[in-house]
């Protein structure tokens, strides 16, 4: 009888330690351009600069390569700056429907968009990347033109 316990009671364990095993997540593999190019860039707005993190996208893979890139960015609807690239960049646009201030979109596959208002839209964008800590955005890039540049970090 104690020897079925003690059987009953390793298989338990067991049975209890392989479905523990069973339900950890794998660690999530990031694409080989993203391992080897890194995850953030800097953004420069006159004194300021800004982290930002790649979305994994082939848009953002292709950008990567061409930094560091400064842009002329003109103003929007009051809400963003955006700048046509010399060369477009592989597009793979969705419905975004909700934007965030600190988005950087891209906008028909050839001009770089960055938002320093949040608001909901119909349009369709490829994520390029999102500004961390975007809170000072907005007078960072103030009113008309403005120099950006977007460098590797």
């Amino acid at each position: 009888m104690k020897f079925t316990i003690a059987l009953t009671a390793l298989l338990l364990a067991s049975c209890s330690q392989a479905e523990t095993a069973h339900r950890q997540p794998e660690p999530k593999q990031l694409p080989s351009h993203t391992a080897q190019q890194g995850t953030t860039m800097n953004i420069t707005i006159g004194q300021h600069t800004f982290t930002a993190d790649f979305a994994e996208t082939a848009a953002t893979a292709e950008l990567q390569k061409r930094l560091p890139l400064t842009l002329t960015m003109q103003d929007l609807h009051r809400n963003e700056k955006y700048a046509t690239l010399p060369q477009a960049l592989p597009a793979a646009d969705e419905a975004v429907e909700h934007i965030e201030a600190g988005d950087i979109l891209l906008w028909q596959g050839d001009t770089v968009v960055i938002f320093y208002e949040s608001f909901t839209t119909p349009y369709r964008y490829t994520r390029l990347g999102k500004i961390r800590n975007a809170g000072s955005l907005k007078a960072a890039v103030g009113t008309g033109g403005v120099q950006v540049k977007f460098a590797a970090q």
